[in-house]
């Protein structure tokens, strides 16, 4: 991938969304996906915050992926109700989540993390709030009927980008969060490593 950066970097995730922010964004990058036992880490990890979960998972994934370049690795988590959730394993699990989901305030933490030769240099997080209007079983199997297994790749269920916007009455936090990377802190923290001009 082309950008405006020289050398790029490396993105340890294939998820469409972060790469498709680092496209517009004119990062240049090569994505090669991260080998974590997510479900491994979150469990030694029991009792932490969400937010915490979220960076060690970041870093975890940045620094599995050994490369002389800055490796970048992300992830997001979604509490709600004082649950965390992660991506769901079924169809039928996300009409659980959702009907779970329905009327409640979900706050979704989105963590990043650079390596270089699999040393973190840096981690950032963010988070969001976003109110889910109530939702009825008829839209509930309508939405998975479009969206399914696309969000099965998606914390929340769901994609701001697409239909998953109907979801909710409102959103508070940043845009690039709730896609899933907080990118404005990862692109100062690029220029402060020098792969980005300043």
């Amino acid at each position: 991938m082309s950008g405006i950066s020289g050398s790029g970097i490396v993105l340890a995730s294939n998820s469409a969304s972060r790469k498709a922010m680092l496209e517009a964004a004119g990062v240049a990058f090569e994505a090669r996906p991260a080998e974590v036992d997510e479900r491994a880490l979150e469990a030694e990890m029991e009792g932490a915050e969400p937010a915490e979960v979220a960076q060690a998972l970041a870093a975890a994934k940045a620094a599995a992926v050994a490369d002389s370049r800055i490796v970048l690795g992300s992830d997001s988590l979604v509490e709600v109700g004082g649950r965390r959730f992660d991506k769901p394993a079924s169809r039928e699990e996300a009409a659980e989540h959702l009907r779970f989901f329905s009327g409640k305030v979900m706050t979704l933490h989105s963590a990043a993390a650079l390596a270089r030769d699999g040393q973190i240099i840096w981690v950032g997080s963010d988070f969001a709030r976003l109110r889910m209007r109530e939702l009825g079983e008829d839209f509930i199997a309508a939405y998975l009927d479009a969206e399914w297994p696309a969000v099965s790749y998606c914390v929340g269920v769901f994609r701001i980008e697409g239909p998953g916007v109907q979801l909710f009455d409102s959103i508070m936090g940043d845009q690039f969060t709730v896609l899933g990377m907080p990118l404005l802190q990862v692109l100062g923290a690029l220029r402060e490593e020098g792969v980005l001009a300043s």
